[in-house]
């Protein structure tokens, strides 16, 4: 396993839709083996392939209940709502509210191929859309309500045009 760079806000390859995994084979299994240990390194919750400058379908998501990998994910079904404070790998040094759903049910692939099922609610169904956000080439800060200062004392409105 190898700690990877995490890019940066400002890397073009962060905008770009990433692209259907269709081999699984000994790199995916070393890029995600990868991936989980940078996320760890980086004391992160989730970490998507374009965030290491990898254009591919792959999501790791750890939110303290052991690592979830995720290929080729796709939501399937959603409900409620929830607001809440996130961060970015990739935008250190900013947080901001977002809305997301408060439950989420997706479909993907593991590192073998097969077809599996989650259920994410809470953190969790904030953590796997924030992740598949990334392999559309969307960032969080697109979505940000208000952002927060790291001491949450003081919050300002996100102006739109």
């Amino acid at each position: 396993m190898a700690i990877r760079n995490i890019r940066i806000y400002d890397d073009e390859i962060l905008r770009k839709k990433a692209k259907k995994v269709d081999q699984f084979d000994d790199r995916l299994k070393q890029l995600l083996d990868d991936m989980a240990e940078t996320m760890y390194q980086a004391n992160g919750v989730g970490l998507a392939a374009p965030q290491v400058g990898i254009l591919k379908r792959a999501v790791v998501i750890d939110i303290g209940e052991g690592i979830v990998e995720l290929i080729n994910p796709v939501i399937v079904e959603q409900e409620g709502e929830q607001v809440d404070v996130e961060g970015c790998l990739s935008i250190p040094n900013v947080l901001g509210e977002v809305k997301r759903p408060k439950k989420v049910k997706v479909e993907a692939q593991d590192r073998a191929g097969n077809r599996i099922e989650l259920t994410g609610e809470d953190l969790m169904a904030r953590a796997i859309c924030h992740e598949l956000d990334h392999l559309e080439g969307v960032l969080f800060i697109d979505k940000v309500i208000r952002f927060v200062d790291k001491d949450e004392k003081s919050k300002r409105e996100v102006k739109r045009p």
